[in-house]
């Protein structure tokens, strides 16, 4: 059974967004099922490394919008964005030096701040996105 799963209430009707919002979706649930099946280390380190880097990807392309067209609660989301990017590289650098192992806790981190971060965020950008064309 995946950890996070994708439902209509999560989406922000903005079809690309929504797309990307569903493969960090996967790449979570991946990293979780990799960590119950206690897979070799450098496998969970390849699928951290997948997770920031799409990470990256998407908020790029979220803040490539706020810029496009001028949201107004950019820096505050973008910031949002920092600090979570942050705490994941940290995890990431953690680790892979061998100080810390996936554990419940950082799944339910990731799975936490990602739902949170879509329901309490970024839908506030839904009508601003649609209103300026995308959908």
């Amino acid at each position: 059974m995946p950890m996070i799963e994708w439902s209509s209430t999560l989406s922000v009707n903005v079809k690309e967004v929504d797309d990307q919002h569903k493969k960090l979706f996967n790449l979570i649930n991946k990293l979780n099922d990799a960590m119950l099946q206690r897979r070799a280390k450098e496998e969970m380190g390849h699928v951290i490394s997948e997770l920031l880097q799409y990470t990256v990807i998407h908020f790029s392309l979220e803040e490539g919008y706020f810029d496009k067209f001028g949201y107004p609660d950019a820096p505050a989301h973008k910031a949002e964005h920092v600090h979570f990017i942050a705490e994941v590289k940290k995890f990431k650098n953690d680790f892979e030096s061998g100080k810390l192992g996936l554990s419940i806790e950082i799944m339910t981190f990731l799975n936490d701040w990602l739902k949170k971060h879509i329901m309490g965020v970024d839908k506030k950008y839904t009508a601003f996105f649609n209103e300026k064309g995308l959908k």
